[in-house]
């Protein structure tokens, strides 16, 4: 039995455009203006995670899209969106979401990541810029596509909150998947084509593009034909296979995502009424993979009576072409072994130059610098010498100097000396006058008062012994 649902991987050629968004606040109802691209206005459920970003691209102020986006993964996980008729490709013109990485800027829409100057804070912590891209190998691929989008919604697509890192191989090959899947096997058998909900997604893997934004591990897009006679159907498309191209039901899809998530309301004609126009849908999907052109009508499909004989060569001749394919693909894997290895011996050969090159700089470098330190301590050793011969010569006149001044001393203060003795001896007399004179009066006084003192002794004796002897009455006359 054939499976009843589509899951669609994305890989995108890029395209140039231009695009004007704004984060959708938590207190705003599902993807507020841009709920209108869901199945009865009701945005897929589960997605719930803090790092979970609703986002309501924009362009001329005008929903085009919706986007949930992942500030861990910096990749949208889905973007939800209707096929419109195509327009030319203009020129990229890529922009940034200022809101994800700085919720209090005053920048409410999308701007060019060129003209954004410094006026974001922390730009590029949560989304990813153009600068995880270059150098990496990987394109910014489109999940909503701009090659199914008109004028205004084409450019509306480019914006880097609707890019995954993809191969250019499997860039090339999903170009090509998702116009024909689309336009002729999904809008021919939808009743009305504003009924037909396009939900492209990318599910993370733990490979990361310079550290910082998560390559898909796959890729996915679920169709909903919200119709009377509506139905449900993806396609699936593994990264590492670019020729892969899975059939499997909605819900099956939803068990590969995060638990719990519902992407479409309701059954959106998952019933048996339905079951002739998805087969009728799968039916053209496996012609796209078998690589037949699918008629955009029934009587287109009807009316070639010869369609089994074009069938039947395209089964004999599809084993001769796998096996080309085969032999092209070993032929480019030898041609790119080749390659590879006159890389590593080039390489190599460029680095053993290379670096005898900056060990004989090094070594330039190393004598160059000893050369100039002798000759630059040579004058700094002439200047240091001349200036010791100076101040031992300075040293010499102050020891000559001091010598002649100490002999010089000797005969100068016995003169000066002897010139001051008849000086000294003159002013010398009337001190020694004095002192004879004094010594002379101090000796007469000395002399009163030695004769005095013996009177007195003589007159206190007397006196003595007359109290001893003479009588009493006597005495007091």
């Amino acid at each position: 039995a054939m499976k009843t649902s589509i899951v669609f991987l994305l890989c995108i050629s890029v395209f140039p455009g231009f695009s004007q968004g704004r984060v959708v606040r938590e207190d705003e109802t599902g993807f507020a203006e841009c709920n209108v691209f869901f199945p009865g206005q009701v945005p897929p459920e589960g997605f719930t995670k803090p790092f979970h970003v609703k986002i309501c691209q924009q362009y001329n102020k005008e929903p085009r899209f919706a986007t949930l986006y992942s500030t861990k993964d910096k990749i949208p996980l889905y973007s939800a969106f209707k096929f419109t008729k195509p327009a030319q490709s203009e020129e990229e013109k890529w922009l940034v979401e200022p809101q994800i990485d700085d919720p209090e800027n005053d920048l409410h829409e999308m701007v060019h990541e060129a003209d954004i100057g410094g006026t974001v804070a922390n730009l590029g912590a949560n989304q990813a810029l153009t600068s995880d891209y270059v150098g990496s190998g990987y394109e910014r691929g489109l999940l909503n596509p701009s090659l199914l989008n008109e004028e205004d919604f084409q450019v509306a697509t480019y914006t880097l909150t609707n890019a995954v890192p993809l191969s250019p191989a499997l860039s090339k090959s999903w170009h090509t998947d998702i116009g024909k899947v689309v336009e002729q096997a999904l809008i021919p058998h939808c009743s009305k084509m504003d009924h037909l909900y396009l939900l492209a997604g990318a599910i993370p893997s733990s490979v990361q593009v310079k550290g910082k934004v998560s390559v898909p591990e796959s890729l996915w897009l679920a169709a909903c034909c919200d119709a009377p006679e509506g139905w449900s159907l993806g396609l699936v498309k593994k990264v590492n296979d670019e020729n892969s191209l899975a059939d499997l039901t909605v819900r099956e899809l939803e068990k590969q995502l995060l638990p719990g998530v519902h992407l479409f309301k309701g059954s959106c004609g998952e019933d048996k009424r339905s079951q002739e126009k998805r087969e009728a849908v799968l039916q053209a999907v496996s012609q796209i993979r078998s690589g037949e052109q699918v008629g955009t009508s029934k009587n287109q499909e009807t009316k070639d009576s010869s369609g089994w004989v074009r069938r039947l060569a395209g089964i004999i001749a599809t084993p001769f072409i796998k096996l080309l394919e085969l032999l092209i693909y070993i032929f480019v894997e030898l041609v790119k072994c080749v390659f590879y290895f006159l890389w590593l011996v080039v390489k190599r050969v460029v680095g053993t130059i290379l670096h005898g090159i900056f060990s004989l700089w090094n070594g330039m470098v190393s004598y160059l610098k000893a050369i100039s330190m002798v000759l630059i301590s040579i004058p700094y050793d002439v200047g240091r010498v001349i200036i010791n011969i100076f101040l031992g010569f300075l040293q010499i006149v102050q020891d000559v100097a001091t010598l002649t001044y100490r002999i010089l001393s000797i005969p100068v203060g016995f003169i000066l000396h002897l010139a001051a003795f008849p000086y000294q001896s003159i002013c010398a007399i009337p001190s020694v006058i004095k002192d004879v004179a004094t010594g002379i009066g101090g000796t007469f006084l000395l002399v009163i008062d030695a004769t005095a003192a013996v009177l007195h002794g003589f007159y206190y004796l007397a006196t003595h012994i007359l109290k001893r002897f003479v009588p009493k009455g006597f005495s007091d006359d």
